[in-house]
C-alpha cells in the first residue's frame, strides 16, 4: 500500500494549474465540502449459523471525502479505511490512506482533470469507471481526461490511465475516446423539431504487457468499439448501443480468442398514471478488464447493465442475478398503471399496480469443429448464432406489486413474485437444483400522527430447494424526521436440515438529524449474496453488533 503524505498531496493539488492560480485567489471565495461515512461491526462466533470466530472482533470500513471548490477550479480526495475490511469484502482491501485524490479546471467549453476519475461511455458496455461502497468496489482511473464541447450539441471526452486496484494501480493501461452529437442542436431545422435525436461512438484500449508463463500468444492492445443512438417523440423513448471488442483471451473466459460483442435495446413510453418499459440484450464473450490474470470484479473496464428488477425487500432479494459475461441473452418488460382517484378500483386516493418481468437464457454456443470442445483453451472457444436462444436458463422473475392508500392513516403495499434462479451458474454451486421460488409480501403502515407511524413488513418464502421454505416478519416505528426502530426476525423453518432451521433475529434503532445519521443494529446475519447493478458479493453468516455513521458537509 502506498502511502500518501497530505501535505505533499495538498501541494500537487494547488500547483496543477499555475495558470489558473495566477488569476484567482484560492484563499478567498472558495468552499469545501464533503461527507463520511463510517461501518464497524463487532462479532460474536455462531456455531449454530456458521458464523466464525473473527479473531479481531472488531472490523471497520469507513471513508472521507474532502472537496475543495474555488471558481473554474475543484480538487479533492478521499480517504479511506479497511481495518480490517468487514466480512464479505475483498481482504485487498485490508489498510488505510488516500487511494484517490483529483484535480479539474472547466472554462467554457474545456475540462480537464488530472487524478482519480469515474465516467461512462454511453451505457458502459465497453467503459465504465465507477465506485459502489456497498459492494466494495471501485475501479476508477487514476490518469488525465479532457472534455470538449466546440459546438453546440457536440461533445467529445478523451481518458488515458490506470485503473484503481485496491492500494496499487492496474497492469494495463486504459486509453479511450468518446463523441456525442445531440442532432437537434446542430442542424437549425431540427430544433423546432418534435423527435429529439441523439448519437455517439466510442473507443476504448487497454495496453497489458505480455505473459510469458500463460504460454500464448496474447494480444497486447485489446480495442472496444461501441456506437449508440437515442431518439425520443413525445411519450416515447426509444435507445440502443451496440459494443464490438476483440479476442481479449483472460481468466474469466478461460483464454479463449473469440471477438465478444454486446447489444442493448430499450423502448418507453411514459404518460400520466402508466409507463411501459421493454429492454432486451445479447452479451457474448465480453468480459473486459486491464488484468487479464483477474477473476473477480476488480478491474472491470467495462459495464454490462442487467435487465432484471433490484428487490428491496429481504426475501424477494434473496436470489438476485449476477451478469455473466461470457455469454447470456436477456428481456426485461415493466407496466406500472396508477387507477385514477375516486374510480371504482381506484378508491379514494387511487392505486398503484407495477407488473415486471425479466428472463436470461444463456446463448448458442457450437463447436468449432468436432474435435475442439466449447471453450477449450487456446481456441476461439465456439461459434454462436446471433439470434439463437442458449438451452439454459439463468433467471426468470415475474412479480406484481400494488401499492394503495386506504386511507389518511392506512397505506398497503402487497407484492407476489415468482423467482426461477440458476444457483449453479450464478452463485457456482454445481450439481444443485434449479430454484423455484414463491414469494408473497405484504408491507403495513399505520400513522398515528403525521410523524409517528408504525409499519408491520410479513413475508413468506415457499421453495422446494436450496435451504427451504422461509418466513419473515418486520415491525418499525418510526418518529419523523429522526427517529426509528425496529424489530425482524427471518426464520428458515423449511430447511431439510432440522438443525438448521433457525431463527436470524436483528433489533435497530436510528437518529437523523439534517445530514448526520447513526444506525446501530444487533443480531444474526444470514448466509447470501448482495448484487447491485449485476454486481454481487458474497455475504457471509454473521452474529454481533452492527454501527453506521454518515455525515456530509
Amino acid at each position: 500500500m502506498k502511502k500518501i503524505d497530505l501535505s505533499v498531496l495538498l501541494i500537487v493539488l494547488f500547483s496543477v494549474f499555475p495558470f489558473s492560480i495566477k488569476a484567482q485567489n484560492f484563499l478567498d471565495g472558495g468552499q469545501v465540502h464533503g461527507n463520511f461515512q463510517i461501518d464497524a461491526q463487532y462479532y460474536e462466533p455462531d456455531d449454530k449459523i456458521g458464523a466464525d470466530t473473527i479473531p479481531e472482533k472488531f472490523l471497520m470500513n469507513a471513508f472521507g471525502n474532502i472537496i475543495y471548490t474555488n471558481g473554474d477550479f475543484t480538487a479533492g480526495f478521499r480517504y479511506e479505511l479497511y481495518l480490517n475490511p468487514l466480512e464479505g469484502f475483498d481482504k485487498r482491501l485490508e489498510g488505510n490512506g488516500i487511494p484517490y485524490r483529483f484535480a479539474s479546471y472547466k472554462k467554457d467549453k474545456f475540462e480537464i482533470t488530472v487524478g482519480n476519475f469515474y465516467d461512462q461511455f454511453g451505457s458502459g458496455l465497453i467503459f465504465r469507471a465507477y465506485e459502489e461502497w456497498n459492494l466494495g468496489v471501485d475501479n476508477s482511473v487514476d490518469g488525465i481526461r479532457v472534455k470538449i464541447s466546440p459546438f453546440k450539441g457536440v461533445t467529445f471526452k478523451g481518458i488515458y490511465g490506470k485503473q484503481r486496484y485496491f492500494w496499487d494501480k492496474s497492469p494495463g493501461i486504459v486509453r479511450g475516446a468518446d463523441a456525442d452529437f445531440f442532432l437537434n442542436d446542430i442542424f437549425k431545422k431540427w430544433q423546432e423539431k418534435k423527435t429529439k435525436i441523439t448519437i455517439g461512438g466510442s473507443f476504448v484500449s487497454v495496453y497489458q504487457p505480455d505473459d510469458p508463463g500463460l504460454k500464448l500468444h496474447l494480444p497486447l492492445n485489446v480495442a472496444a468499439f461501441a456506437g449508440r443512438f437515442n431518439i425520443s417523440h413525445g411519450k416515447v423513448n426509444f435507445s440502443g448501443e451496440y459494443a464490438y471488442k476483440i479476442n481479449d483471451p483472460d481468466q474469466i473466459n478461460n483464454f479463449i480468442y473469440k471477438n465478444g460483442e454486446a447489444l442493448l435495446l430499450t423502448a418507453s413510453y411514459s404518460q400520466k398514471g402508466l409507463g411501459v418499459l421493454l429492454a432486451v440484450k445479447r452479451i457474448d464473450n465480453m468480459s473486459y478488464k486491464s488484468n487479464r490474470l483477474e477473476n473477480s470484479y476488480a478491474l472491470d473496464v467495462n459495464f454490462l447493465p442487467p435487465l432484471t428488477k433490484q428487490h428491496t425487500y429481504s426475501m424477494a432479494a434473496m436470489y438476485p442475478y449476477a451478469t455473466q459475461p461470457n455469454g447470456e441473452m436477456g428481456l426485461q418488460a415493466q407496466v406500472v398503471y396508477t387507477i385514477p382517484k375516486k374510480s371504482k378500483l381506484g378508491g379514494k386516493y387511487g392505486t398503484t399496480i407495477a407488473v415486471n418481468f425479466s428472463v436470461v437464457n444463456s446463448i448458442n454456443k457450437q463447436k468449432i469443429n468436432d474435435t475442439i470442445p466449447i471453450d477449450e483453451y487456446g481456441t476461439l472457444g465456439y461459434k454462436s448464432d446471433f439470434f439463437k436462444l442458449g438451452d439454459t436458463k439463468y433467471f426468470e422473475d415475474f412479480n406484481i406489486e400494488i401499492t394503495k392508500k386506504i386511507s389518511k392513516k392506512w397505506k398497503l403495499i402487497a407484492s407476489y413474485l415468482n423467482i426461477i434462479y440458476n444457483i449453479d451458474v450464478v452463485e457456482g454451486h454445481p450439481g444443485e437444483e434449479m430454484v423455484h421460488a414463491n414469494i408473497g409480501i405484504l408491507d403495513l403502515t399505520y400513522k398515528f400522527t403525521p410523524k409517528k407511524s408504525l409499519r408491520l413488513e410479513y413475508q413468506q418464502l415457499f421453495t422446494k430447494q436450496d435451504k427451504g421454505d422461509w418466513l419473515a416478519f418486520m415491525l418499525e416505528f418510526t418518529i419523523a424526521p429522526k427517529w426509528f426502530f425496529s424489530v425482524m426476525d427471518q426464520y428458515n423453518y423449511g430447511n431439510p436440515d432440522n438443525n438448521k432451521q433457525l431463527h436470524y433475529y436483528t433489533i435497530s434503532a436510528g437518529y437523523t438529524k439534517k445530514a448526520n445519521r447513526i444506525a446501530l443494529s444487533y443480531g444474526r446475519q444470514r448466509q447470501g449474496i448482495i448484487c447491485v447493478g449485476g454486481v454481487c458479493r458474497e455475504v457471509p453468516a454473521s452474529n454481533g453488533l452492527t454501527l453506521t455513521i454518515s455525515s456530509s458537509f
